[in-house]
């Protein structure tokens, strides 16, 4: 027996190590934002857990020189939100493309800036075998001015062209560079079969990723919106089986073979590249609209990307263990509710990051009070409900949650969204349908939970009482005169 009990406190003082030594390693965590070691489904960044939640610029804040980017990030700041997305200037639009009145990524010819610079013979082509030192000044300002403020950037290398008329003005097109002539169709710029432009794209990724290798407050995104160019439809999310050319709105696309072949490329030039160099940095890729199952995701991939994101984008791919991503809102009208919703539920479904797109920052109005006519929405009352959300993930020890899917046993009227660590902490999202209340069963150890239900728009908590769970179920009566609310549920 005594034999017994000496093994007994050797695997006792072992497990008790191994937690103390996953703390410190949480606690202690330095270097680029990284996947928490106790969940990887989300983030840590000096030490802290992060959920990346924000209501963002159109992706141009460095490329337009018009925009002011230190007054945006103090914007941000100010406000309460922790990211931001930018494009890296290898793409860029046009006014009035995708219906947008006032389009940060869309600057005039003089007033853009990339990674190229003008050629000396041609002001009016570019250089691609040359850098624009100017350019990267700029960029890493902006990463210098975002980390003084605790900002996470994603940093997206390319795009999609979409068209031929955005096509006409990319410094990848040959008529646009001074680098190879042969005539080169959008559709092949982003495959390994694209007549020369590969080497050239290959540089820059070195060289982007040396450049802003001493920064932790940002990571990589390969490509956006891939599949645009190069599409494999794969799912409908309408009542319908067909998936119709070109309703992109009513179905999830994949991108085909030889795109991915190509953004497989370029996050191993990431990877590679960053062996010699001291820091490593996550690389984002972006696969999908809405939700679908993805049917592979590399190693060197540690978000998972959606645009216009479901909750089931993050239940059905959650087993890759990797963080995954709202990355995109839009085209559902202007409205705050939408976003905000959209946002509560994914987040409370599990998802580790939300960009609202968000069109009231603009040139002149990067404080984002700016009007606006776009296909999304965006405005500073968005902005403090999404600050609501966040401060109530971080009201929890967010890396002891997970999804849980069956802790729901009756809400009558209501679609829940819940987090728990199963057994002491519940963090729910409740939407009502056709119903101001309802009685919310939820399974739960015996015990007294302590209940709190709080508002998404104002913050406020209200107190429910402290609730008994009897024969492991916890009954909650829930008023619900908003269509939306979010409870607290904690074990005493």
């Amino acid at each position: 027996m005594p034999e017994f009990a000496d093994m007994k406190k050797l695997i006792l003082f072992f497990f008790f190590h191994c937690f103390l030594l996953t703390v410190h390693t949480a606690q202690s965590q330095t270097g680029p934002i990284a996947l928490h070691p106790q969940n990887s489904h989300y983030l840590i960044y000096q030490g802290k857990t992060t959920a990346l939640i924000t209501s963002g610029e159109h992706y141009g804040a460095v490329l337009n020189l018009d925009y002011d980017y230190k007054k945006y990030l103090q914007t941000l700041t100010d406000e309460g939100m922790n990211y931001t997305r930018i494009f890296s200037g290898t793409y860029y639009e046009l006014a009035g493309d995708f219906n947008i009145e006032k389009n940060n990524l869309a600057p005039k010819r003089e007033r853009y800036i990339g990674p190229w610079p003008d050629a000396e013979n041609d002001k009016s082509k570019f250089d691609l075998s040359k850098w624009n030192d100017a350019y990267f000044v700029r960029l890493k300002d902006f990463l210098t001015e975002a980390r003084k403020r605790d900002i996470i950037v994603e940093v997206t290398l390319f795009s999609s062209i979409y068209n031929d008329k955005t096509w006409g003005v990319s410094p990848q097109n040959p008529v646009n560079n001074v680098n190879f002539t042969d005539s080169l169709p959008y559709k092949r710029a982003q495959t390994l079969d694209n007549k020369g432009l590969w080497p050239y794209q290959e540089a820059f990724v070195k060289k982007i990723v040396t450049e802003l290798n001493d920064f932790d407050n940002f990571f990589f995104e390969v490509q956006n919106e891939p599949w645009s160019d190069r599409n494999v439809p794969v799912y409908n999310i309408m009542n319908k089986e067909e998936l119709i050319k070109n309703e992109w709105q009513q179905k999830a696309d994949f991108a085909d073979e030889a795109s991915l072949n190509w953004q497989d490329a370029i996050a191993n030039t990431i990877t590679q590249t960053e062996q010699k160099l001291p820091k490593k940095h996550l690389i984002a890729q972006n696969y999908a609209n809405y939700r679908a199952s993805i049917p592979d995701v590399k190693t060197n991939i540690s978000i998972i990307n959606f645009h216009y994101a479901w909750p089931e984008a993050v239940q059905w791919n959650y087993h890759y263990d990797k963080v995954i991503g709202f990355d995109e809102s839009g085209f559902a009208g202007s409205d705050d509710a939408v976003y905000r919703r959209q946002a509560w539920q994914f987040m409370l479904s599990g998802g580790g990051m939300f960009n609202n797109l968000d069109y009231s920052f603009s040139v002149d109005n990067e404080d984002g009070k700016g009007t606006y006519k776009a296909p999304g929405g965006g405005s500073t009352a968005l902005r403090a409900q999404l600050k609501t959300l966040a401060d109530f993930l971080n009201s929890y020890s967010l890396e002891k949650l997970y999804p849980n899917y069956t802790s729901t046993l009756a809400a009558p009227g209501l679609i829940t969204y819940t987090l728990s660590d199963k057994s002491k902490a519940f963090a729910v999202f409740v939407r009502a349908t056709g119903t101001t209340k309802s009685t919310l069963k939820m399974a739960a150890d015996n015990g007294t939970y302590r209940v709190k239900s709080f508002d998404p728009i104002s913050g406020k908590y209200t107190s429910l009482g402290d609730l008994k769970s009897v024969g492991g179920i916890l009954t909650i009566d829930i008023n619900i005169p908003d269509g939306e609310l979010a409870l607290q549920v904690l074990k005493q």
